[in-house]
């Protein structure tokens, strides 16, 4: 979550230079290009697989193929690039939400089910990544392995994002605008417990990342979905350009900023490393 900019002492061991961490601080930007790229891998799945008439299962063929070479280029980077950083999320989402929508309507497997199952399977990488590390900070993302547990959680908080988004929205069948507004709304329980009654910030932030992939997927179905399942109409060609551009512009001004050395205005509270 987020603090002022005067941060509290934090062990160093708990944080290492910005120079070494291979991922961004988390800033208003951070959230803002998050929530965006996380709408756009919704908008953007749909628009692969149906519009373009891929099909979920070759859309998701080639859209992993393409990202494991984005991961390829992310890792050897061994360090923070907002272009190779911000393109493997994007990627990542847009994969996340095929393996979730592949499971539904190929396999035919219940969003009860598919929740459940990524909840576990993201409760697992969590234990695992710090019974090896002894830290989910990320904060101290400095090493290949620490790496791999990072991006292989973001995967799975995606895939579980948008099965609960879907559950919520269309098996209990709250409605994209509704379901944006609930989830939108534990987010802010989270930041208020945060702030105020100091819940722990890796805990806060790990919450608030899974979360805002239904936030995002919710509204960006809102956006493009027609009229008589809910949506605004736009369609996913219009909304995924808009997100695009948007997105761009963020990673644009990051780089810029990075390039320049200037210093966020605000950052994650030591009370999360």
């Amino acid at each position: 979550m987020l603090s002022p900019t005067i941060q509290r002492a934090a062990p160093a061991l708990n944080r290492v230079p910005p120079a070494l961490n291979r991922v961004p601080d988390v800033t208003v930007d951070f959230w803002l290009i998050k929530l965006m790229a996380v709408t756009m891998g919704e908008t953007a799945a749909d628009y692969l697989a149906v519009n373009l008439g891929l099909g979920l299962t070759a859309t998701s063929l080639i859209m992993t193929g393409i990202l494991i070479v984005v991961l390829i280029l992310q890792f050897a980077r061994k360090r923070y690039v907002p272009w190779a950083y911000w393109l493997a999320v994007v990627l990542i989402s847009v994969v996340g939400t095929l393996i979730s929508d592949n499971l539904v309507d190929n396999f035919g497997v219940r969003l009860q089910t598919t929740t459940i199952a990524f909840s576990v399977a993201l409760a697992a990488t969590f234990a695992v990544w710090y019974a090896s590390e002894r830290t989910l900070s990320i904060h101290t993302i400095f090493t290949t392995k620490r790496e791999i547990f990072y991006w292989l959680a973001i995967l799975f908080t995606f895939s579980l994002g948008t099965a609960a988004g879907d559950l919520a929205a269309e098996t209990f069948d709250m409605g994209y605008l509704t379901t944006g507004l609930l989830f939108g709304g534990v987010i802010a329980l989270i930041a208020f417990a945060y702030y105020v009654l100091k819940l722990d910030g890796i805990l806060a932030f790990w919450l608030a990342y899974i979360l805002t992939r239904p936030l995002g997927a919710s509204f960006g179905d809102l956006l493009s979905q027609p009229a008589e399942y809910g949506g605004l109409g736009f369609g996913t060609t219009l909304t995924s350009t808009i997100f695009l551009g948007c997105i761009v512009a963020l990673v644009l001004y990051m780089t810029l900023k990075k390039n320049a050395g200037g210093v966020d205005e605000v950052h994650l509270s030591g009370r999360t490393q």
